[in-house]
């Protein structure tokens, strides 16, 4: 794909049509449908492929009849920013006459768009505000000097009988009065046939009920889920498949739809699709949770969904709706979730038939948790999303909603083992194959978890007696564990649950289910020549769980040896607090203090792009010196995994994302004690600084920072620019300072800071960072940074009272998040200066 005839065309000093100057590649590939009143009147059909705009003049312009082809003639390719073109081109250059935009938006395709327009057939859907559904482009077999294709549209909801001219003079597809194509689609069984464009009205007398409520499409905090190994049982409990997306909130208030990441982040640009499926709904104030992914084969695929988002591949996206927690000026979070679901349902039978293609409803069974779990087993779903029936919608982890991944089970033969070490007895893990295409056994991974203390002493007798020198299976030197195994001949079969495969094809988080005494290694090829092999999951992405591609090297290296804690124990605990860990830090610019040799060793603080790093994401960013530098941030769970096997121990975030740089979500004041301070006296000046903010109308939050001290975090909704954060937070550490003397120092010298504590504000300017919530800190006893309660404040002992034993305990036993409500409060730092421009 060129420009070169496309500029050979044009002269660029006498018409203002873009020259094709370099321009990034939208995220979300365009199309745009421009009327040129040239010589002939024609609509010129443009999608973008690429970097450029495949183009096509149409002569009648787009039907919406899919009995009707049009012609449409392939011109040269277009630059991007030609889509915002408008305007005269002057007699005498190419193409002179007026043009206009007739229709823009996104579109989408199930496979490469290359390989289609290569093969002479291109199947896709528009969504745009006239053009909507699913359309062909097939070229005709004529040889002629332009390539001629046929403009063909789709027998969907979209289609009736009338053209782009009818849409000129002001109807539309949703509008126009003519009797619709008829196409084969059925109307779901128990599915009432609604009117195209009709506002839902669900159980009127139940929704006004409930108390009034005002909302504007700003973000709601959403409800979160806990973790569990298995589906809980009962009819108080129903069932939801797990989708594999990303969490969308959406909010819409007198005719505006806003789409919101779980951490606040604004999505609507990213999704304006899904935005205008909502805005047809035609609901006058509402708040809608959901998940947003990309169905393939009717599964969701978070693969396919990243690459959707960046622009490397043009699936349609979906958002699956599963709770519904406002209604036309009426709070239903108190509802229980049963009533709101179905009043959810309703709107969604009733909703206008093209929104069904981005639009869907989150199904689900009341009990029967065993055919749930055995069903999203058989179609290799994600997992479950289990609910309590009666609860209603409260934000943070409150118990009431739990996800619970599926693990597949198999069986394979015992290979091997590795040596016990520390209190361990027997051995340390199993080493397992399984039948290999050509004869022999492929390593399959290693179990060290599941086993009772007879089983491990009971099997490592049963192996003791099989032992030989050389490996029993083929290429086991891919894990670095295998150097001092114990190799065993095929004797033994266990059979193992696991959470799928990873990219190099070994088990991830295997643990034990059963020895299998029933059955030989030879049952083992039986069943493999019967059953085709499992194929590994893709590698590129994980979801907060500890199911990451990345591999550990060296996992036995003690990181912290005071603790016996080695690097593989780092990298669980990352994946086991990971649900907690990730939204403190994802998608933020980063710094991490990497330790690759442990704490014996040199550590450093790094917050550039490092060779390689292949699932860490990075970003562009001016520094002081005004040169601009690819600093680091975290993606996904694999993007933390993959830090940590570099050594990284403590992780160190920006208080502001990577969509926004400029601007603060957050102040943090930084209480650092000077020696001879007691842990009391800390506690006490934290609860000092909360009370001075909270008489400025300012909610703060505390955390450990796994040392000496304690951090009071305020969040800020809107964002603040970076002046003005530090602004604010320098003049409150002085004004404490001041008034309180005895107990606070506002500068960095220690000369100051003996008996004192030094509210440190500098971490509040641009490119400053604070630790993250759950990190490690690098320092003797693994200690961690946690986020508290205020009430639980006076019964800790030290800033380090937490740590990685002993926080995934505690973060089992909470029912809720303590800062649940942090990315819900707004507050507003120019608010605050005016309120104190009044008082002076």
């Amino acid at each position: 794909m060129s420009l070169k005839a496309y500029r050979n065309k044009r002269d660029f000093e006498r018409t203002r049509e873009p020259s094709g100057a370099p321009r990034g590649r939208s995220k979300r590939p365009i199309f745009v449908v421009q009327l040129h009143h040239a010589r002939q009147r024609h609509f010129d059909f443009r999608l973008q492929v690429g970097n450029v705009l495949k183009s096509w003049a149409v002569p009648k312009g787009p039907s919406m009849d899919p009995s009707v082809k049009r012609l449409a003639v392939e011109v040269e390719d277009h630059p991007l920013d030609y889509a915002d073109f408008e305007g005269d081109i002057p007699e005498g250059n190419y193409g002179a006459g007026h043009v206009e935009c007739f229709d823009r938006g996104l579109w989408s395709t199930e496979t490469d768009p290359q390989a289609q327009l290569r093969k002479g057939h291109l199947d896709f859907t528009l969504d745009g505000d006239r053009l909507k559904g699913h359309w062909h482009l097939v070229r005709s077999h004529r040889k002629e000097r332009q390539p001629s294709w046929f403009l063909i549209k789709a027998k969907d909801a979209f289609a009736g009988d009338f053209e782009a001219d009818d849409m000129l003079e002001g109807s539309s597809p949703q509008q126009h009065k003519r009797a619709p194509v008829k196409t084969k689609a059925k109307t779901p069984a128990g599915r009432k046939k609604t009117a195209v464009g009709s506002n839902s009205r669900p159980s009127p007398a139940l929704v006004k009920r409930q108390p009034k409520e005002t909302i504007d499409a700003g973000f709601f905090a959403p409800e979160l889920t806990q973790w569990r190994a298995e589906v809980p049982k009962g009819d108080d409990w129903l069932h939801e498949i797990k989708w594999d997306g990303y969490r969308i909130l959406t909010a819409v208030a007198d005719g505006e739809v806003k789409a919101w990441s779980r951490n606040a982040l604004p999505w609507s640009d990213r999704i304006p699709d899904v935005v205008a499926a909502v805005r047809q709904l035609g609901l006058k104030s509402a708040r809608l949770d959901g998940e947003l992914v990309v169905l393939v084969d009717g599964r969701s695929d978070f693969g396919a969904l990243q690459k959707t988002l960046s622009g490397q591949a043009q699936a349609s996206l979906t958002y699956v709706l599963f709770d519904l927690i406002h209604l036309h000026g009426h709070d239903l979070s108190a509802l229980p979730l049963l009533e709101r679901k179905r009043l959810l349902e309703q709107i969604l039978e009733r909703a206008p038939k093209g929104t069904a293609q981005h639009l869907r409803y989150s199904a689900h069974v009341v009990g029967n948790a065993e055919a749930m779990l055995d069903m999203v087993h058989k179609s290799r779903l994600e997992g479950v999303v289990s609910k309590r029936t009666a609860s209603p919608y409260r934000p943070g982890r409150t118990g009431d909603w739990l996800k619970i991944k599926r693990l597949d089970s198999d069986e394979f033969a015992v290979v091997g083992y590795t040596t016990a070490k520390g209190q361990r007895q027997g051995f340390g893990s199993l080493l397992l194959g399984r039948p290999s295409a050509g004869g022999g056994w492929d390593f399959a991974g290693r179990v060290g978890t599941g086993f009772t203390d007879a089983q491990l002493s009971q099997i490592a007798k049963q192996l003791a007696g099989h032992v030989r020198k050389t490996p029993t299976v083929h290429a086991p030197t891919i894990d670095p564990l295998l150097r001092g195994a114990h190799w065993v001949i095929p004797n033994v079969v266990a059979e193992v649950y696991y959470r799928g495969l990873g990219g190099n094809g070994l088990l991830r988080q295997p643990s034990l289910k059963t020895l299998r005494p029933d059955k030989s290694v030879d049952d083992l090829r039986d069943a493999d020549r019967a059953a085709p092999a499992p194929k590994a999951a893709p590698s590129s992405h994980a979801m907060p769980d500890f199911t990451s591609a990345v591999a550990i090297t060296h996992p036995d290296r003690k990181v912290f040896p005071d603790q016996g804690i080695t690097k593989l124990e780092v990298a669980e605990y990352y994946a086991s607090i990971m649900d907690w860990f990730l939204p403190g830090v994802v998608e933020r610019p980063l710094s991490v203090l990497r330790c690759p040799e442990g704490l014996v060793s040199e550590c450093f603080f790094q917050k550039h792009l490092t060779r390689g790093l292949s699932h860490v994401g990075t970003i562009s960013l001016k520094e002081g010196s005004g040169r601009k530098q690819a600093y680091l941030y975290p993606s996904d769970a694999d993007s933390i995994i993959e830090l940590v096997q570099f050594g990284s121990l403590e992780f160190h975030p920006w208080g502001a994302t990577i969509d926004d740089p400029d601007h603060a979500t957050q102040v943090v004041f930084d209480l650092d004690p000077g020696d001879g301070v007691a842990w009391s006296h800390i506690v006490s000046a934290a609860q000092r600084v909360r009370k001075l903010l909270a008489q400025l109308s300012l909610t703060s939050f505390v955390r450990t920072t796994g040392g000496k001290g304690l951090h009071v975090v305020l969040p800020l909704h809107p964002a603040a620019p970076w002046d003005v954060a530090k602004d604010f937070s320098r003049g409150f550490a002085d004004t404490l300072a001041q008034m309180h003397p005895e107990q606070f120092v506002a500068v960095a010298g220690k000369a100051k800071r003996p008996g004192r504590i030094y509210i440190d504000y500098l971490r509040n300017s641009r490119g400053a960072t604070s630790v993250a919530s759950y990190s490690l800190r690098a320092r003797p006893g693994a200690p961690v940074a946690v986020p508290l309660r205020w009430e639980e404040l006076g019964r800790l002992g030290s800033g380090a009272a937490f740590d990685l034993r002993t926080t995934p305990k505690r973060l089992a036993r909470l029912r809720g998040d303590p800062w649940e409500a942090f990315d819900a409060t707004r507050q507003d730092l120019d608010e605050v200066a005016e309120r104190l421009a009044r008082i002076g």
